[in-house]
């Protein structure tokens, strides 16, 4: 494995147990309607932003010229996470469905987060941080 899959993996650990750690806050401060939809989004959120800044930095070696310009790639990015966090929302939602265990439920979403960071690296590579973008 190159230096560039180990490090895409460990910061895909570190964007799983943010995303993991800001559901498991939320479900520890709210019990309410809608608690696990609401902590999903949440953590979808902090993960969403922590691998961002991680890969815009330290994989795809990416500097913005401005804000406007960085704004532009964070949506893009975000666009293509629509995609893979279907693949991980689904993951979730089913184990939680099937278990009925919190502890499965992130179980669930840790499977559907690795398979939607091995496809999310494609888009990405290819959409949002192509080299002509640059």
């Amino acid at each position: 494995m190159g230096k560039l899959a180990v490090s895409y993996s460990i910061f895909a650990v570190i964007a799983t147990a943010a995303n993991i750690g800001a559901q498991d806050v939320v479900i520890r401060l709210y019990q309410d309607t809608f608690h696990v939809l609401i902590s999903i989004a949440v953590g979808t959120g902090v993960g969403l932003v922590v691998k961002y800044v991680l890969d815009k930095r330290y994989i795809f070696r990416f500097r913005a010229e401005n804000l406007a310009q960085d704004t532009q790639i964070f949506a893009l990015y975000s666009l293509m996470g629509v995609v893979t966090t279907f693949i991980f929302w689904g993951f979730e939602f089913t184990f939680h469905y099937l278990f009925e265990t919190k502890e499965m439920r992130y179980l669930g979403g840790i499977i559907g987060l690795a398979i939607g960071y091995i496809t999310k690296y494609q888009l990405d590579k290819r959409y949002v941080f192509r080299r002509e973008a640059v």
